[in-house]
């Protein structure tokens, strides 16, 4: 499952304005499922997302889905620790991850939904826009294969830029 040369090119250049954010690169220091770092497993998400839309020639915003399934999970803390942090990681992290993506990033309204509501059904409010849906599936799809050790890495899929 790959993106063709113009889809690759688009995806690069979506993800231009990340590739300089010293917050984007501290999502490399936190561990999200079995040895994946944050931003691998996020990279992930965002390539399948967007392969997915392209795929099913579906009629969505591929740069909302794009930049909202990178900064899914923005959270910036190791959620294997508890700290003090109040409630489970699974229902409150999409706030965590939204509010430091409004703190660093401009974002629309799709992009802050895929953030908000990429845990759902675990989180119950519905998704409001067809992207988030697409986020939410591939995260699951990501966050399996990754916990299985199934998942291709993104220096594979030539997705690294750090």
């Amino acid at each position: 499952m790959r993106l063709n040369d113009d889809e690759t090119t688009y995806f690069k250049t979506t993800l231009e304005e990340f590739i300089t954010s010293p917050y984007i690169h501290q999502m490399k220091g936190y561990t999200q499922h079995g040895h994946t770092s944050c931003l691998d497993h996020s990279l992930l998400v965002a390539y399948y997302s967007y392969y997915l839309a392209r795929r099913l020639h579906l009629s969505t915003d591929y740069k909302s889905i794009i930049r909202g399934a990178l900064l899914h999970d923005f959270f910036l803390y190791d959620w294997h620790e508890k700290g003090d942090r109040k409630g489970l990681h699974g229902f409150t992290h999409p706030k965590a991850a939204l509010a430091n993506a409004e703190k660093y990033f401009l974002l629309n309204d799709k992009e802050k939904d895929i953030i908000l509501k990429h845990m759902w059904p675990l989180t119950i409010k519905p998704p409001r826009y067809k992207e988030a849906y697409i986020v939410s599936l591939a995260d699951k799809c990501c966050s399996t294969m990754e916990t299985l050790k199934k998942a291709p890495s993104s220096r594979s899929l030539n997705l690294q830029f750090y």
